[in-house]
């Protein structure tokens, strides 16, 4: 049932029509959020446009990598995300932003530290993989990223 509401408190102009009890994402347009993707990126942008199957348009993007507590930032533009992939956006809160406690590095240096974390990870993994056949047992890798959701 939808209901018409009246601009109140946060409550845009532009969410005449609102089917009550459900979020939306109409009042963060136009604002800056995050958003985690299924593959485990994250990307900051400024919302643009949203439809009913959480299609996003995200303009000014940056992708943020993390890793221990650095980050660095590639910039993206304009992303369109697909509603599948997206499993939370939230809004960021510009005035706490830089009071977090990450230290910023450049680009070169987080994808450097990425990939150090990534063949720690692989090396590990080959470790386990050897540790089992040893004692006869079959390992199956954790699921990926893409196979989670």
């Amino acid at each position: 049932m939808y209901f018409n509401l009246p601009s109140i408190g946060r409550m845009s102009s532009r969410t005449d029509d609102v089917l009550f009890g459900h979020a939306t994402l109409l009042d963060e347009l136009d604002r800056k959020v995050m958003v985690l993707l299924r593959d485990g990126r994250t990307l900051i942008g400024v919302l643009r446009s949203v439809d009913q199957f959480a299609n996003l348009v995200l303009d000014r993007t940056t992708e943020r990598i993390h890793v221990g507590k650095q980050f660095g930032d590639i910039y993206r533009g304009i992303f369109v995300v697909r509603g599948e992939n997206v499993v939370v956006v939230g809004l960021i809160d510009e005035m706490r932003e830089g009071t977090v406690g990450l230290q910023e590095v450049s680009v070169e240096e987080i994808l450097e530290a990425q990939r150090q974390v990534q063949e720690a990870r692989h090396q590990q993994e080959q470790l386990r993989v050897k540790a089992m056949k040893e004692r006869g047992l079959t390992y199956t890798a954790d699921l990926g990223p893409d196979d989670m959701y």
